[in-house]
């Protein structure tokens, strides 16, 4: 296990949002109509990497909602219409916030969802009972998901293939850059692709420890649904546990022990790491961008945590 290791900038900090104010009154007006009330608070998530809007509003009559907003001109706006898609069509026993409405007002994507009572991001490093609430949200979900229901499957979601040629085969392409282990990880690389590539179950498909939020009582939610695509049940297992590598938590246990990684090959949860690995090496290597000035920063120390964790395994470190 790793010693204690944390990100420069706490995950309730990464995000550069717009605050209520800095809005265009247009959408403020549309916004109030369409709540029904005047806005009288407005707190704004810390958490993520887009520049969209999004905030616990509070209107005049005392209900709250958890809205968020992206002009129609950026990319968030597609990610925001394609999340509301994908929430409204969500399963029931999947422990996330329902969509209460969701449209363009202002020329903004808008959505609007029920308030978690007491919402935060988990804390790192991860408290146990704090992480095995979350790991039971995952089940929950995977559950939910194992019969997609007809909603689901009319969204023609994306095949896992997709994610593996874009994103996780940067050791084959030479995108993740040197590494004394390259040939090692290659290998591992394309064996997780053989493991995985014709997944046939959905996936939240962008599961970490800023997708995921402990209410006041202390239960455990899933958020930020809109890369749902096909893959691997415990791919979303494996997301989550690379955060708690930080604190030097029994992440091989964990992981073990998991009713998803249940009958795996005794090489898939190297080979995912090594997948994920090549991911964060070439993503954090990227250009900076300007308005999320955290992300860059956040890839590298995934990378850092999921490069500790296999070189660990192997024998490596």
């Amino acid at each position: 296990m790793t010693q204690l290791l944390l990100p420069a900038v706490p995950y309730d900090a990464t995000a550069q949002r717009p605050s209520w104010d800095d809005l265009p009154s247009a959408l403020r007006s549309a916004l109030e109509a369409r709540l029904g009330a005047p806005v009288v608070g407005a707190s704004v998530s810390g958490c993520g990497f887009t520049p969209g809007f999004a905030a616990l509003l509070t209107t005049v009559d005392g209900t709250q909602h958890f809205v968020k907003a992206a002009h129609l001109s950026i990319e968030v706006a597609q990610w925001y219409a394609q999340e509301a898609k994908v929430t409204a069509a969500l399963p029931p026993g999947i422990p996330t916030a329902a969509l209460r409405w969701s449209g363009e007002l202002a020329d903004h994507v808008v959505l609007c969802f029920d308030a978690v009572a007491g919402a935060r991001t988990p804390s790192l490093p991860w408290s146990l009972p704090e992480l095995n609430e979350c790991l039971d949200a995952l089940t929950a979900a995977a559950r939910a998901l194992a019969e997609p229901v007809p909603q689901i499957l009319a969204l023609q979601l994306d095949p896992f293939s997709n994610v593996l040629d874009h994103a996780l085969s940067q050791w084959r392409s030479g995108q993740a850059g040197p590494d004394p282990q390259r040939d090692a990880l290659i290998a591992l690389e394309a064996r997780f692709d053989e493991l995985t590539r014709e997944s046939t179950t959905f996936v939240h498909g962008d599961l970490r420890l800023d997708n995921l939020l402990i209410d006041s009582a202390g239960t455990a939610w899933i958020c930020d649904w809109n890369f749902l695509g096909h893959g691997p049940p415990w791919f979303d297992l494996l997301t989550v546990l690379i955060s708690a590598e930080a604190g030097g938590l029994d992440v091989d246990t964990l992981f073990a022990e998991h009713p998803l990684a249940v009958n795996l090959p005794p090489d898939a949860l190297d080979a995912g790491l090594a997948a994920i690995l090549g991911y964060y090496r070439y993503s954090g290597a990227r250009p900076e961008i300007d308005t999320s000035p955290a992300v860059r920063g956040h890839q590298r120390y995934y990378a850092d945590l999921t490069g500790r964790w296999l070189a660990r395994r192997q024998g490596w470190a």
